[in-house]
């Protein structure tokens, strides 16, 4: 063989060690690799006499593997030299063992060294990490193999955020360190401690942690000399073109409109590069960070700017590629190699070790060939790993904190946190993940679709992109547990129901179809169409139907049209009321034309005017009003009162037929001024079947008129003119006046006495009394303001000296309607808010009078609205508002021990 420069073992004594293990084991030859951010392997073949270990021996155990150099030759007879230390000692455990061969006198066995980081490679799993950085995740792991403080170094230059969410998916633990690390440009090594004989391994991300303490001389294989120095030869420089910059793109959900395109050249103008490397969410960054921070800043791991410079960094590291070959036992990556006596320029600055192989046997010397990049300006980042992808989704299920929510658990952002169905872990109930999206069919600007999900709905979570750090929820799903609302009992509806049965029904049944809004509150409030059924779907009704047991309220602030008429299949328009039209016209006509009979017969003509006005505004609704139209008939009926009011127009009657007006007790009429009945071409008939007809006129003439004759007539009793001045009776000329206690009788012609006896006594008179006429005070308002314009259409209310309240609107001429009182009173007018009336009560003992302070209370009014509440220190309930007049009960405990609301015992009326 040639002679080789190198240092010379002694393979002989060249030693392995397994813990546990007795058996001599003899090394016959070794290869070995360790690189960066990688676990070093040892293939170890040894002889040993014991023909037969055991695997269990062997498998898991820890071992020492030690280089040695050979002893000095031993020149004095009787001297034993010390025991030479070991160039360099690995420790780890025994991962792989194999039974070669055996003879008579030996076995050949294999083993492999490797240190304990990689028994994290034997793993699976799938776990969520949240609120933890890189580094705290590793140690997590780490310490979950049982691994101690001297196990382990991490010593990072840079401060790594916290992540929501980190999720490892299918990975082993060792897969998936190497993965986080190398991400964020974090690279691993191998230390070895000969006290506690374990292998440590040490996180980095900074060109401060390389070890800068190794120089070798450069000698190449020439076979003319063997110094025994150790030394480098075959050194190579491999160059090629790479990426001239590069440039990220990432986009944030929670700052939507952020600018995150960041770009890094860190070439310093080389020219050796070419092309860009566009980036786009490779990273899931936040923030852009600052291209001038420097790398130990705050905030800078983790941006935009920090994984551009990363990538661009890992380019570079492909720029140049030195290798070599070595005898040094001692050579390891993540040493900086200085190579003097000539080296190429190419190792000038020093040579990282990234990659070493190292080989020896009985016969041949050991070797290590060795890979490197330049120690300039271009830190060392490991390739990136591929990262998981998940196809499809993962089953989940909505949490909240509270068990049995009733109501979905969101955040301010209407997103959920939900239970990964494989995460075995325990977490604080609601906090089983990040807060996710959900995906929507529609969503905008604050608008949307969005049915909030309640606790245990399952749903399925996808990941973008399939990346395993950033899902959303994709949809839920029906399970055996919360099953289908929509099954092969009802599978011809369609149905969006929500917990608290909210729904809309749409029921596809050909020939039966129907739709159905409702909610449970008010005793289920419903719209019903189409074919109407009940719950055990027996048909109750066609058409339409809008019902509640509470209050309702139709209203359209241009106009209500509400019909009977026919429209098949929504033929027409919408506000087609030409039939409607048509009466309006027709009655309007017809008031018109009756208007003029009775101004030609000189009786009060009816306020046609209003009336034509109120055509104009209820044809095609051209102002806001109410219009009803039903081909066979209206009515409107109620058990109590019925109303029919205008406070500032006329009302106007009109039939083709008859105004029939019955009533079970009284029919009245009243009139601030005229009351005319006109009967154009037939009589007029006022008749009572029991009780006296009177007829007054209180302030002015009664005045009887017929063409033909008038007749008054007693049937059973008899008939009394009486008037206080004059009494005349006239026809023909002929007439008798009695005036003044005096009878005057006048004829053209003659008078007749027919009679049997005429009888001439003393004068005598008959008093009757005056039936006296009713009284009181009544008068009406013209409301000015402070420029004496008329207050036209101004609500008000008038309060008199009694405390009668009458409130109205004026009409445009500003007047009030009248005012009535039985005696003279002085006034006042108000011109209240929206809220006309208000009111404290002053809560006392009906028996003692002693004042209620701080006890429970209920208000009811009239209107059905109900206030409740605790009077205040003197006994005064909250400022009640009203806009009419109502009445109000109060109810409050006699005593203040008495709980409330119990037996309400002391009830008011106001």
């Amino acid at each position: 063989m040639l002679n080789e420069i190198r240092t010379f073992f002694d393979h002989s004594r060249h030693t392995i060690t397994v813990d546990g293990q007795n058996a001599l084991l003899d090394v016959l030859v070794f290869s070995g690799t360790e690189a960066l951010s990688e676990t070093f392997c040892y293939a170890i073949e040894v002889t040993s006499p014991n023909l037969d270990i055991a695997a269990d021996t062997m498998l898991g155990k820890d071992a020492s593997f030690s280089l040695c150099a050979a002893p000095p030759s031993v020149t004095i007879r009787g001297y034993t030299p010390p025991p030479v230390a070991p160039l360099r000692t690995l420790h780890g455990v025994v991962t792989k063992f194999r039974r070669l061969s055996a003879s008579r006198d030996e076995a050949r066995y294999e083993l492999t060294l490797e240190p304990r980081l990689a028994l994290l490679d034997k793993t699976c799993q799938y776990r969520i990490y949240q609120n933890q950085s890189v580094p705290e995740v590793v140690e997590i792991i780490l310490r979950r193999h049982g691994w101690r403080g001297q196990d382990f170094l991490i010593d990072l230059g840079r401060t790594y955020k916290q992540h929501e969410q980190l999720l490892q998916c299918g990975e082993s633990d060792l897969a998936y360190i190497k993965r986080l690390c190398a991400e964020r440009g974090i690279w691993f090594s191998f230390s070895m401690d000969s006290r506690l004989k374990i292998d440590v391994v040490e996180f980095h991300d900074s060109p401060m942690h390389y070890q800068r303490d190794l120089t070798l001389p450069l000698r190449p294989l020439s076979g003319l000399e063997a110094t025994g120095q150790d030394a480098v030869w075959d050194l190579q420089a491999s160059h090629q073109v790479v990426q001239q910059l590069v440039s990220t793109r990432a986009y944030y959900s929670r700052d939507a409109g952020a600018n995150l395109d960041a770009q890094a050249d860190l070439t310093r103008g080389a020219t050796t590069t070419y092309g860009e490397a566009y980036h786009y969410s490779d990273e899931h960054y936040q923030t852009l960070g600052d291209p001038l921070a420097r790398g130990d800043e705050e905030g800078h791991a983790e941006s935009g700017v920090f994984y551009a410079q990363l990538a661009h960094e890992r380019y570079l590291n492909d720029q140049l590629r030195l290798s070599g070959a070595s005898s040094d036992a001692a050579l390891a990556p993540g040493l900086v190699l200085k190579v003097t006596g000539g080296a190429p320029a190419a190792f000038t600055e020093g040579a990282l070790i990234v990659r070493t192989h190292c080989t020896a046997a009985r016969d041949r010397s050991f070797e290590v060939r060795f890979e490197a990049i330049p120690d300039g300006n271009i830190a060392f980042r490991p390739p990136v790993p591929a990262k998981p992808r998940i196809a499809g989704t993962v089953p989940a299920r909505i949490t909240s904190p509270q068990q049995n929510d009733p109501y979905s658990h969101i955040d301010g952002e209407g997103r959920y946190r939900v239970n990964f169905l494989f995460d075995r872990d325990t977490w604080p109930a609601g906090r089983e993940s990040m807060w996710l999206r959900l995906a929507r069919p529609y969503a905008g600007d604050t608008y949307g679709l969005h049915m909030p999900l309640l606790a245990g709905t399952e749903v399925a979570v996808i990941f973008e992109q399939g990346d395993p750090d950033r899902p959303f929820i994709a949809h839920s799903l029906h399970t055996n547990l919360e099953p289908d609302h929509v099954t092969i009992h009802n599978h011809k509806r369609n149905v969006l129901r929500t917990p608290s049965n909210n729904k809309i029904r749409l029921d596809d049944t050909r020939g039966l179809e129907h739709i159905k809004v409702s909610t449970e509150y008010s005793g289920k409030s419903q719209l019903n169409l189409g074919h109407l059924v009940d719950a055990q779907r027996q048909k109750r009704g066609e058409g339409f139907e809008l019902r509640t047991d509470d209050w309702g309220a139709l209203r359209a602030g241009k106009g209500v049209f509400i019909s009977a008429d026919k429209q098949h299949l929504a033929g027409r328009d919408v506000l087609d009321m030409s039939a409607a039209i048509e009466q309006l016209k027709t009655a309007l006509s017809l008031a018109e034309s009756l208007a003029n009979a009775a101004t030609s017969a000189q009786a009060k003509p009816g306020d046609t005017a209003s009336q034509k006005q109120l055509n104009q505004a209820l044809i095609d609704l051209a102002k806001p009003g109410v219009l009803l139209h039903a081909p066979a008939g209206i009515a409107a009926v109620s058990p109590q009162a019925v109303r029919l009011a205008s406070s500032a127009e006329s009302i106007g009657l009109m039939a083709g037929h008859n105004v029939d007006i019955s009533a079970g007790r009284d029919i009245t009429a009243s009139a601030q001024k005229t009351i005319s009945l006109f009967a154009h071409s037939a009589g007029m008939q006022l008749k009572a079947g029991a009780g006296k007809v009177e007829l007054h006129a209180q302030s002015d003439n009664l005045h009887a008129l017929a063409q033909r004759d008038v007749r008054i007539e007693s049937t059973d009793g008899r008939v009394e003119i009486t008037a206080p001045q004059e009494l005349v009776l006239h026809c023909g000329g002929a007439y008798i006046r009695i005036k003044g206690g005096n009878i005057e009788l006048g004829a053209p012609g003659n008078i007749y006495l027919k009679a049997a006896n005429v009888q001439k006594l003393g004068s005598t008179s008959l008093d009757i009394p005056v039936t006296p006429l009713p009284g009181g005070y009544s008068a009406h308002y013209v409301l000015k303001d402070n420029s004496q314009s008329p207050m036209a259409f101004r609500r008000y209310r008038v309060t008199t000296a009694a405390g009668e309240i009458f409130s109205g609107v004026t009409n445009r001429e500003g007047k009030t309607m009248p005012i009535h009182t039985l005696t003279p009173d002085n006034l006042s007018v108000e011109f209240p808010d929206e809220a006309l009336y208000d009111i404290q009560f002053l809560l006392k003992d009906y028996k003692t009078g002693q004042i209620k302070a701080n006890v429970p209370y209920k208000v009811t009014l009239e209107t059905g609205e109900v206030f409740t509440g605790v009077s205040d220190g003197q006994g005064l309930t909250e400022k009640l508002s009203s806009a009419s007049p109502v009445f109000a009960t109060i109810e409050a405990p006699y005593h203040e021990s008495t709980d409330f609301p119990g037996n309400c015992t002391d009830t008011c009326q106001c």
